[in-house]
């Protein structure tokens, strides 16, 4: 259902459920959500349009704060933990710090393109990050001597990890770009095979497949083993596990409420 802003204010499910979602007149903005079962999730912002606070139908609360830029400056969990952000710039939106609710800082420098060039922890380590021109992580170093080198191709896929030691894992691609095999470093090789709508149908390593069957819709219906047992799934209309039944012929059922919660499972 949409208001005569064409603002969507309900949706309902193949089951008949209802969700509704009530607006700010002015901004547009969500302020509650109505579940199925009445249970309610409210919204506030601040005059900036920012979310500021979320109440659970539990009535507990998450909060942020902003600071006087519009940048992040404190959230609250619903747990009542803490984080606080700082910045060193003011006029980046990138904080320079966090500091978590035991006081646990982490300090970040940024790149003039917004990438993570330093991340330093609690412990005072630090992790120093490379880039390509295209924005690809290319190197991370550690300061306990540990770096790890990536490499991409052409259409900007990893092709290789290698560490320190020069220890290597290698991936290919098919003309699809699905990923197709992973050479790891002793040189045993995993490969994927796809069907015709893309979705992994075996897997191959050590000599020992596994495979796997899809319904229309592109669900899991049977799961095959390194041992050719097999496991089927099926589903209800709201495409949930509704049966499966398992390599040793066993039969698992899932009951839901009428809010989708899984309520009960029966074995049979």
């Amino acid at each position: 259902e949409f208001d005569n802003a064409g603002r969507m204010v309900a949706m309902t499910d193949a089951a008949g459920r209802k969700t509704g979602f009530r607006l700010n007149i002015a901004s547009g903005n969500v302020t509650e959500i109505v579940t199925p079962d009445g249970r309610r999730v409210r919204f506030s912002y601040n005059n900036q349009r920012q979310l500021i606070a979320t109440t659970g139908p539990d009535g507990l609360r998450s909060q942020q704060t902003f600071d006087e830029r519009g940048r992040l400056a404190q959230e609250k969990s619903r747990s009542g933990d803490v984080t606080r952000y700082f910045y060193d710039d003011p006029h980046s939106e990138l904080p320079s710090a966090t500091e978590d609710a035991t006081g646990s800082r982490k300090q970040m420098t940024w790149s003039r393109y917004g990438q993570l060039l330093t991340l330093t922890d609690c412990s005072g380590y630090q992790t120093r990050y490379e880039y390509n021109r295209f924005g690809q992580v290319t190197a991370l170093h550690r300061e306990e001597g540990l770096s790890q080198y990536r490499a991409y191709d052409e259409r900007g896929r990893l092709v290789s990890q290698q560490d320190a030691a020069g220890h290597e894992t290698r991936y290919e691609y098919s003309v699809a770009g699905d990923l197709t095999a992973v050479i790891h470093p002793d040189g045993s090789k995993q490969t994927i095979s796809y069907d015709a709508a893309g979705h992994p149908v075996s897997t191959t390593e050590g000599g020992l497949t596994r495979q796997m069957e899809y319904d229309a819709a592109g669900r899991v219906t049977r799961l095959v083993n390194e041992n050719g047992a097999g496991t089927t799934f099926t589903y209800d209309l709201l495409d949930r596990l509704a049966q499966e039944t398992g390599f040793d012929g066993r039969t698992q059922r899932y009951h839901y409420s009428a809010t989708g919660q899984l309520i009960r499972s029966e074995d049979e």
